[in-house]
């Protein structure tokens, strides 16, 4: 049963923003409405304004080494790379509005990422974006610049959008705890309303307006993933989840404090959408830079397998992609063209369907090498978990809990079950490798995977 909450206050503006907010707001609110990505320009223009102003302060309009016009130009090139910095590092996605992280550690890492860039520039073009000793003033400057820029976006989304209104969903003594401590300690947010359980989480959220949902008990979480999560997600309400002694203790390194009390934040997929766009990134270079030496392999390949198997060399195949849409998989045809006559079989050590002389291609898992397309096609990535057939699925998620999670990322050319397991490996212990995977990828994750798939075919231990 819903429980209508007074309203614990509304948080006061920062020192010297009022005017900012009562006056200029109105003129930038259509722009705010888009999101995050009105910082792109508020950054650019900041970054941009102090780079000249450092230079100004330390010599004046006249400017050593380089004709003007060359700093212009670098600092433009600097300023994209510092936005380009910042947006592969989440300081564009969007926060939910309660239990928001410290920026200003965020920040800092992201200025230090984009210096140490611009110094690698400098190296190898042998000419400096602007004078050295400034990058020293712009990581200080620039961290403080980025911070305050999002401080001003929060009062002025704030300021349009009223304090968060929440619904708690507990047992009565906890939320009554709950709604006491944010009374005291984090007067932004309201408490419209309290539930004991999740029916009917999704009307109680509409008939209240709220913005945020705070999960008390733990259990509650098995009740509202993946829906209704997925769907208030969707509407744009935050959800948090408060964590205990017991669940700290299993490791978890993103807890955010709300009113003192620690929280994580629960989305309906794992990975913000900066890291999926930094994944497809690496895949890309990584495909660039490879290309010659791909390119001859896989020719050599085909004139192999049709030479041993004759046509057609490429074996197509339907596979389950990205949030379960069905794809087309590629890879070279190492069985007899009759081979699934009656049906989807399962490939069996020493299958006696597979052409003679090939058997070796599907132990190396040469025969995957086509899948590449894949890849650029975006289909698939180069690390991610291994492709399902459809024919198969509904049974595996049946008999495994949790198993269509692996879907929520782009299958994988190799994964960390590929190579931490063995090809016959139950499916049950792969979807554990697989969801450690989506919880803790990163990109120097997935260059270890690509090296040690390197040598797990080369060992043949697959």
């Amino acid at each position: 049963m819903d429980a209508q909450q007074e309203p614990t206050g509304d948080a006061s503006l920062a020192p010297g923003t009022e005017w900012l907010v009562n006056r200029v707001a109105p003129r930038l609110l259509p722009l705010w409405r888009r999101g995050f990505r009105v910082l792109f320009v508020l950054d650019a223009v900041v970054l941009y304004a102090l780079m000249a102003s450092i230079n100004l302060v330390r010599f004046g309009t006249d400017w050593p080494t380089y004709p003007s016009s060359h700093y212009w130009i670098g600092f433009a090139i600097a300023t994209g790379i510092h936005l380009t910095v910042g947006y592969f590092s989440g300081l564009y996605e969007r926060e939910p509005r309660l239990g928001q992280r410290a920026w200003l550690p965020r920040v800092t890492l992201a200025m230090a990422i984009g210096i140490g860039v611009e110094g690698v520039a400098f190296v190898v073009l042998d000419r400096y974006l602007m004078p050295r000793f400034n990058l020293v003033a712009l990581f200080v400057l620039g961290s403080l610049a980025l911070v305050i820029n999002r401080h001003l976006s929060r009062s002025l989304n704030r300021k349009r959008q009223g304090p968060p209104r929440v619904v708690l969903v507990g047992s009565p003594d906890t939320a009554r705890i709950v709604t006491e401590q944010l009374s005291h300690s984090d007067r932004a947010a309201r408490v419209v309303a309290t539930r004991s359980d999740t029916a009917d989480l999704v009307t109680s959220v509409h008939d209240h307006q709220a913005t945020d949902v705070l999960l008390l008990d733990v259990d509650a979480f098995g009740h509202v993933f993946p829906q209704p999560l997925g769907v208030l997600e969707d509407e744009g309400v935050g959800f948090l989840q408060r964590v205990g002694a017991q669940e700290t203790l299993l490791g978890l390194q993103t807890v955010r404090e709300l009113a003192g009390m620690p929280f994580v934040r629960l989305r309906s997929h794992t990975l913000p959408s900066h890291k999926v766009k930094l994944k497809r990134a690496f895949d890309l270079l990584m495909l660039l830079a490879t290309s010659p030496v791909i390119l001859v392999v896989i020719a050599l390949l085909a004139l192999y397998v049709r030479a041993r198997a004759g046509a057609p060399v490429f074996y197509r195949q339907t596979r389950i992609g990205r949030d379960g849409v069905p794809f087309t998989l590629v890879k070279f045809r190492t069985m007899r063209t009759d081979a699934e006559s009656t049906g989807a079989v399962l490939a069996t050590d020493h299958d006696p369907r597979v052409v003679p002389g090939l058997a070796w291609m599907r132990s190396t898992r040469a025969d995957e090498l086509p899948q590449l397309w894949n890849v650029l096609r975006g289909d698939m990535s180069l690390v991610g978990p291994r492709p399902e057939r459809p024919e198969f699925i509904a049974d595996i998620a049946q008999q495994v809990p949790g198993y269509e999670r692996r879907h929520e990322l782009r299958p994988g050319l190799t994964g960390l079950a590929q190579v931490q397991g063995r090809y016959h490996t139950d499916a049950a212990f792969k979807v554990g490798h697989d969801l450690q995977y989506l919880v803790n990828w990163s990109l120097v994750l997935d260059v270890q995977i690509l090296v040690r798939t390197v040598w797990v075919v080369l060992a043949r231990r697959v």
